[in-house]
């Protein structure tokens, strides 16, 4: 009896691993198909507000259709079709101009059926040039940026930053790691979400932002992973600090950020590529692309800089960044301290506390 319940029992463990595997499986499934499916639909209705903005062209230039045709359409569609938004005056218009825009760019029709509809009237409201409109429509499919963050990007000039750092990478990366990685940098960087002084000094700099981390790390780019900051080597019996560490997901490398208030200086390339060489040899996974240095200068001369990276072994880019102005004294003394947040902050989670 109690040797016919121990093998009721590992028949009844192994069809709870079966079904685990297979409820796992199905899930899977379930979620390929809803991203497919969603995928689909997107497209379905960016190909049909494309046939609507077509066939708005064509009357326009057959028949004069003008403003109250429109109005017209709009509203006896909404009567047809209650429960279907979508489909009011100005959502018609932006049809019209969605498929006038890309009636001529047959490579680019299929593109921007991968991305949602908002997205696109972003686009069309805010980049006129073709090519940089191609640019961002990539990068919001390669990237998954909601709405919000590709108006963010547009409006930061993300296209005319990406891959202009000064950099060696051609001479210090293989093919195709020096074109990813020039990719990755900018210059210059905004560092518009900091509210502090022009003249700050280096250490506030870094405090600032790594308080502001996330917005840290949306400007630095997708794949940037936080590391730490303020990293400890201690080589030859000395210690030595390395601003912040990040590692890149997709270069599959480490990144040290170096950060200087004043303009670049010869000499920071030299103590760069030390860090480089002690982060490959000491923190590097034999797994990891060799590691890589960004010096962040508030000031930069592009010959300066050209002269300095010339003859380095360690692949290094140096990008200026921007801060933003100090706020106006009669706004500044309005607005709380970062102590008077702080304070507030540390009073509420007391009162939770006690709750």
């Amino acid at each position: 009896m109690r040797k016919r319940k121990q093998n009721t029992i590992k028949t009844d463990m192994k069809n709870i691993h079966g079904y685990t595997t297979l409820l796992v499986k199905v899930k899977k499934q379930i979620q390929q198909a809803q991203i497919k499916a969603s995928i689909s639909v997107n497209h379905e209705l960016i190909k049909l507000y494309s046939n609507i903005g077509k066939e708005i062209v064509s009357r326009q230039k057959k028949d004069g259709w003008g403003k109250s045709i429109v109005e017209k359409l709009s509203k006896d569609l909404h009567s047809e079709f209650p429960d279907l938004r979508g489909f009011s005056p100005r959502n018609l218009w932006n049809m019209r101009q969605f498929y006038a825009a890309y009636q001529d760019h047959k490579n680019l029709q299929q593109l921007v059926a991968e991305i949602p509809w908002g997205h696109n009237l972003v686009l069309l409201a805010s980049i006129k040039n073709i090519q940089e409109r191609t640019w961002y429509i990539q990068k919001t499919i390669e990237n998954g940026w909601s709405r919000n963050v590709l108006i963010h990007q547009i409006e930061s000039g993300q296209f005319k930053r990406t891959g202009k750092a000064i950099t060696n990478f051609k001479k210090t990366l293989p093919s195709p790691q020096s074109d990813l990685a020039q990719q990755i940098l900018k210059d210059p960087y905004h560092f518009n979400f900091l509210t502090i002084e022009q003249q700050v000094r280096e250490k506030e700099l870094e405090d600032n932002l790594i308080m502001h981390l996330q917005s840290f790390l949306l400007e630095l780019g997708v794949g940037f992973a936080f590391v730490a900051r303020q990293k400890h080597i201690e080589i030859g019996g000395h210690d030595y600090y390395i601003d912040l560490l990040f590692y890149h997901t997709r270069l599959h490398a480490y990144i040290v950020v170096e950060l200087k208030t004043g303009e670049f200086k010869p000499e920071y390339a030299s103590k760069m590529n030390f860090y480089l060489s002690t982060v490959d040899d000491l923190i590097k996974d034999p797994n990891d692309n060799p590691t890589i240095g960004l010096m962040l200068c508030k000031k930069k001369n592009r010959i300066i800089v050209e002269y300095a990276l010339k003859d380095v072994k360690k692949p290094i880019g140096v990008s200026e960044y921007h801060l933003t102005k100090k706020l106006p004294r009669q706004l500044k003394g309005s607005l709380p301290t970062i102590q008077e947040i702080e304070a507030e902050v540390s009073l509420i989670s007391k009162k939770r506390g006690k709750e």
